[in-house]
């Protein structure tokens, strides 16, 4: 006859245990807000200041004269070319044209137009409020930016201190000033917005990429996305 069955000794089942969660950190009280981030920030790696910067340190000029930053001020900026892209080093000056809206409009800027030189899919003027772009000089014997592959929509790698934003070609300005750009656009590197009395006086490096375009233009996610992508191609090609 067999032994009777023993039953197998019981396994003690660990406890289940909540998942552990970082302690969530207070914001600063009195503290300036952040920067406003890019939409496309999270979808791919993006390439640092410093690399730009890096891509950019000597100037081959590709304008016949220099551009003044302010009107009455010593014309002391070239526009620079290299492989893939053209490039000025100057200040912001904020252009607060195109469609009004509560920050842009004829009562906050006294140089207010409701038009720019490059409208939307709907044939509205931009909105400086909300589309981050850059301004390039009329066409004129010192440089036309038709003749290197720019036009309405070229995609900008915008550089001011540690921080890189992208925005498109939006407007043009005076044929002899350089150095200028939506309120989006500053608002997102940090300078302040104001029409009448924000932007910085020097430290903003523009890299135009020759031969982009982002359509429609108003699309600032697909600008940040190409940005992004010519920015790397165009560190990338350093050597």
């Amino acid at each position: 006859m067999s032994p009777p069955a023993v039953a197998p000794p019981a396994v003690p089942v660990p406890p289940v245990l909540p998942p552990v969660t970082a302690p969530s950190t207070p914001a600063a009280s009195g503290t300036a807000p952040a920067p406003r981030a890019e939409p496309g920030a999270r979808r791919a790696a993006a390439v640092s200041a410093a690399d730009l910067l890096a891509r950019v340190r000597t100037c081959t000029p590709v304008s016949r004269g220099r551009y003044r930053k302010d009107q009455g001020a010593k014309a002391t900026v070239p526009v620079c070319g290299t492989r893939g892209a053209v490039f000025w080093k100057a200040d912001m000056d904020i252009d607060c044209d195109g469609r009004p809206g509560p920050r842009c409009n004829s009562g906050t800027d006294p140089y207010f137009s409701a038009s720019t030189a490059y409208a939307q899919s709907d044939g509205r003027p931009l909105s400086s409020e909300e589309t981050p772009y850059v301004v390039v000089p009329a066409p004129s014997d010192v440089w036309n930016h038709r003749s290197h592959g720019v036009r309405g929509g070229s995609v900008v790698a915008v550089v001011y201190r540690d921080r890189v934003r992208y925005a498109v070609v939006g407007d043009t300005g005076p044929a002899d000033i350089i150095g200028e750009a939506s309120h989006a656009t500053a608002e997102s590197l940090g300078i302040d917005p104001d029409p009448r009395g924000g932007g910085t006086s020097s430290g903003v490096t523009y890299i135009v990429f020759e031969g982009s375009r982002v359509t429609p233009i108003e699309d600032h996610d697909a600008a940040v996305t190409e940005g992004k992508r010519l920015a790397r191609r165009f560190v990338d090609d350093a050597g």
